[in-house]
Order: C-alpha cells, then sequence, then structure tokens
C-alpha cells in the first residue's frame, strides 16, 4: 500500500512516517518544511503539487495543518489557505487518483464555545454529536475541512474517516497560571482524564481509520484517552474535581502526594471516545490509569513514540508556548 502522509515535518506527521515505515508500507511524507521524513517540500494548497504525490497512492493521511498556535502569528486568509483550500486540493486529488481511502486528522478545538459551558452549569460531556460553535479561525477552518470530507464522500464515494484528536503536543500549557501553578509532568497527567490523549494511541487510531474506511464510508470520531469520569459527575467536576477524583480514581493518591502534584479546582468538559471505540475498535492505551502504573514503576508515562518525535514547536523564533488562547 502506497500512503501520503501529509504534515510529516509535524507531530504527528513525523510519527506516522515512523511508524508506517517501520512497518515496511511504501510512505510517501510531504510538508512545507524539510525534514528527515519529509519526502516531496512543498504546499497542499499547490494543486499541481498534490496532484503529482497523489498519483499512484493507495492512501492520505492528511495532518498538515496550521494549528491553534498560528492564530497570533497567520492571517485567517493563511488558516483557509492551507486547512481549507488544502484539504480541498487533497479530497479532489484523491477522487481523480482512485484513492481508496482518506484520513483527516481534525481537532477537538473546532467544538469550540461549546467547550465551556455557561457559569453555574454542570461540566460538558463532548461527543461528536455536541454542535460545534468555533471560537476562531482555527476551529472554524477544521471544521470547513471536516465538512468538505464529508461533502467529497457523498458527491463520490471517497471513504472518509475524521479524528477529532484532543491534546497530544508536548509543550507548555497556553495558560499562565497554570505553567506558573503547576509542574508541567502534573499538569499532562490530569489532562489525561479528560482532554489529552498520547502520540502513539493517536497513531493507532490513524491506523484502524485506514483500515476501515471503506467499511466506514464516512465517520467522525474523538480521539482522547478512556475517561474514568461518567455524566453523572458532571456537576462536581465544575466545581470539585479533586473530589470526584479522589472517589472515582483513589489510587492516584499515593502518586501525586509523592510528587507535591494535585488535580486542577475544576474542569468544564469531558471528551468521550466511545463511538472510536466501538466503531473502530480503538483501544487507546495510554490513559489516566497505565500513567499511574509506570509512574509508580519509576517509569515515563509517555510511550516511546512521543519521546523519539519530541516536541516541534510552532513558529522559527520562540513565541512562547501557545500565541494566542
Amino acid at each position: 500500500m502506497r500512503i501520503v502522509v501529509t504534515g510529516s515535518a509535524g507531530h504527528l506527521g513525523e510519527a506516522l512516517m515512523r511508524v508506517l515505515g517501520a512497518d515496511g508500507l511504501d510512505v510517501v511524507g510531504l510538508d512545507v518544511v524539510d525534514s528527515p521524513y519529509t519526502s516531496v517540500v512543498g504546499s497542499i494548497a499547490d494543486r499541481e503539487y498534490v496532484r503529482r504525490c497523489i498519483e499512484g497512492a493507495d492512501a492520505v493521511l492528511h495532518a498538515a495543518t496550521l494549528h491553534k498556535p498560528h492564530v497570533g502569528s497567520h492571517g485567517r486568509q493563511e488558516f483557509v489557505d492551507t486547512n481549507v483550500t488544502g484539504t480541498l486540493c487533497l479530497l479532489e486529488a484523491a477522487v481523480a487518483a482512485g484513492v481508496g481511502r482518506f484520513v483527516f486528522t481534525s481537532t477537538t478545538s473546532a467544538f469550540g464555545r461549546a467547550l465551556t459551558p455557561p457559569p453555574g452549569a454542570p461540566a460538558a460531556w463532548i461527543t461528536e454529536d455536541v454542535a460545534a460553535v468555533p471560537r476562531n479561525v482555527y476551529g472554524v477552518t477544521k471544521a470547513a475541512a471536516e465538512d468538505l470530507c464529508e461533502l467529497i464522500h457523498r458527491d463520490h464515494g471517497l471513504p472518509c474517516v475524521i479524528l477529532r484528536t484532543s491534546r497530544f503536543f508536548p509543550e507548555g500549557d497556553d495558560r499562565d497560571e497554570i505553567r506558573a501553578g503547576y509542574d508541567d509532568a502534573n499538569v499532562k497527567l490530569n489532562e489525561l482524564l479528560y482532554r489529552r490523549v498520547d502520540l502513539d494511541d493517536v497513531v493507532g487510531a490513524n491506523r484502524l481509520a485506514l483500515e476501515r474506511a471503506p467499511a466506514i464510508g464516512f465517520g467522525r470520531y474523538i480521539v482522547t484517552a478512556t475517561t474514568p469520569f461518567s455524566r453523572a459527575d458532571l456537576a462536581e467536576l465544575r466545581v470539585d474535581a479533586p473530589a470526584v477524583l479522589r472517589r472515582v480514581v483513589p489510587e492516584h493518591e499515593d502518586v501525586y502526594a509523592a510528587r507535591g502534584w494535585r488535580m486542577f479546582p475544576g474542569i468544564d468538559r469531558v471528551y468521550d471516545n466511545a463511538r472510536a471505540r466501538d466503531e473502530l475498535g480503538w483501544r487507546p492505551r495510554y490513559d489516566f490509569a497505565y500513567a499511574l502504573e509506570r509512574l509508580r514503576a519509576g517509569e515515563e508515562p509517555r510511550s516511546e513514540l512521543a519521546l523519539a518525535v519530541g516536541a516541534r514547536g510552532y513558529h522559527a523564533e520562540s513565541t512562547g508556548p501557545y500565541t494566542v488562547r
């Protein structure tokens, strides 16, 4: 199988190139940035470049994007060019080339303002059925790209699977008060409870999406670590998340106490990955419970793949961990 991977110089793109290449698959990495995992440098908004790269391909894994950290450094037109026009170029080239499956990496950020309930309301339980209310141009363009995937599937029959991934980047949190108040490893472990996923598990979701796309036809899935919380916990999670964590996962206390860690006072949303588990057969390994086991054993909670890929950054010059919230 010949697989085109876009965004091959980024976190996920490199991870896909590493894993699929090691499996002996014929992978072609596309990116505007040269890297050890980029085969052909160019823009996905360039139709001729895309056409040449996709000719003869069996599948496309589309991970290239302008990200949330680029909101303060790139204009809206640049977001449209990359995230919308680039996706359309890839989809239309895939149809013309007879590609059999297309997997698009989207983001839970596409839910936007739906992730923040009004004051006094319980935390939001986020499934694929929650209506997106984009917060910024990043969310708008990712949601538009998802709609293009659905349109091309309906019009041309191209099997398309959308993976709305939660946080998997290794950079620090974009909120000053969180970076100042919590150890970074503490933050990321807390997030595994409700809004984070390990890079290795994201690659696993992509591989299952590749395998099952023809049978699924079109599907949209939240890709996040499995939460130990339930809908019944939502009201208390908003106002006293530590109490819920003590009740639901009491075995965390010794690990946290030994490191001086603590849970956030409250959280505003919980991502539910049930549909990905049910329809893709996806079983994320690096959840909160597994991370606790590894920490208790004196081991690194992140996957070897996440450690190998490391941090990528989003700008040629440092602008902080993020640019704009």
